[in-house]
Parts: C-alpha cells; structure tokens; sequence
C-alpha cells in the first residue's frame, strides 16, 4: 500500500470498538447443568461469573499469570513428549517464575471455545498450546486436541474448587469415535480452577497414573483482565 492511501486509515477506524465479551446465564447453562445447581451455587461468584462469560466472534478474553509449580516424572516428560504429536498439551519442561498467557476466541464452527495457552521458556520460543473445549459427548464436555484425539470430560465442585476430570479418552475420525480401553489411557488428568481472591485464580493441572504415581503436576496463577481490558 502506498503511503499517501495508507494516510486515512487512521481516520477510517477511528470509531473502530472492540467486540466485548459480555456475562450471559445462556453461556453458563452447560456448565450449570453438569454441576447441577447445588454444584453451581457452590461455587465462589467470581468463577461463576468467569464462565458466564460470552466470547462472540470477534471478541477475545485474555488472562495473564505466571508458572508457579512444575514437576514430572521421566515417565511423565516422555509422554508430554509424545503428546507432541497432537499438539504438545502437556508442559514440556519444568521452568517456573517464566510468563503464562491464556487467551479464549469462539470455536464458532464446533458451537465452542477455542483456547490458546502460551507457557514462557527460560531457553527458547514460548510453548504454544491450541485446543477446543465444547458442551458435548456422552459426559457433556469434550476437549479437543489434534489429529482428532480428544478427551471426554467431568466436571466437579468440591470446597469451592471446580474441578475438569477425564472421564476417557477419544479418537475421533470423521464420525467415526474411538473410545480409548483404560489401560491405554496416559493416566487420570485433574484439571482444577481455584479462587485466590482480588481477581485472581489458580489453574491446576495433574496427571496421575493408577501404577507410576504422579506424572505431571503444574500450578499457573492469573490475573482476571482488567475493567474494559476484556475485549
């Protein structure tokens, strides 16, 4: 573009606005139904005011934080290793006190949420993790990871945590869903969202096998966006 057409478009966009993701009850209603309302009540107004959250095209919620805690095992770094090759949801190294940034856009062909998770790196470029989380499947949530491997979801409310817990695995090709047996699974993932207080949160994130013990263990906090940050 040349610089003398490129000098309106300032004055093009000037009233440009950004989309808002706004709280609505119809966003938390899934959510809602899996919890039942006692669950749901249970849980502090602030998380239930995060998931009311309606991220419509064009909007994007942003939480920034920080990695506090990050173990694993051998058995657990090989996994997140192989992970890779569904699109490394896993932390693939132990860095703590490195930036963490989290960001939320519609899924608006799948009717459900996109989520980026970019983890800091003391050595290197950032590790970028895309998934998609939707309201369906036989526990009512799925996460979507790549090459049409997923993992079906329960979610938990106890003293106040609210708790994602894997059900089973999937692979789904086409319309084709292939349910993972048990003893192929990586391990039970426990993925937990606290409530710190003053617009803060910790996410929680566990891998355990039933034989190895602990595999994976990591301890993001976050900071809520700040009024009319949320765009």
């Amino acid at each position: 573009m040349e610089m003398t057409a490129a000098r309106g478009i300032g004055t093009q966009y000037r009233r440009w606005r950004r989309a808002l993701a706004l709280p609505s009850d119809q966003m938390a209603e899934p959510l809602r139904r899996m919890l039942s309302d006692e669950g749901w009540q249970a849980l502090p107004v602030a998380v239930r005011e995060r998931f009311r959250r309606r991220v419509k095209a064009g909007a994007c919620v942003a939480y920034v934080g920080e990695v506090t805690e990050c173990r694993m095992s051998r058995l657990g770094r090989l996994f997140a290793n192989l992970a890779r090759l569904v699109g490394a949801p896993l932390p693939l190294n132990r860095d703590t006190g490195v930036p963490a940034c989290v960001s939320v856009t519609e899924d608006v062909a799948g009717g459900g949420q996109f989520w980026t998770r970019q983890y800091g790196r003391r050595r290197g470029f950032p590790q970028v993790i895309f998934s998609a989380k939707r309201f369906a499947g036989p526990t009512g949530m799925e996460e979507y990871l790549g090459l049409g491997f997923g993992i079906a979801l329960r979610a938990e409310v106890e003293s106040g945590i609210l708790w994602f817990l894997s059900d089973h695995y999937f692979l789904r090709l086409g319309r084709l869903r292939l349910r993972f047996p048990r003893w192929l699974a990586p391990g039970r993932l426990a993925i937990g969202h606290i409530d710190c207080g003053g617009g803060r949160f910790v996410f929680l994130l566990d891998l355990t096998h039933r034989f190895a013990g602990e595999l994976i263990h990591q301890l993001v906090i976050f900071q809520d966006p700040e009024e009319g940050a949320v765009s």
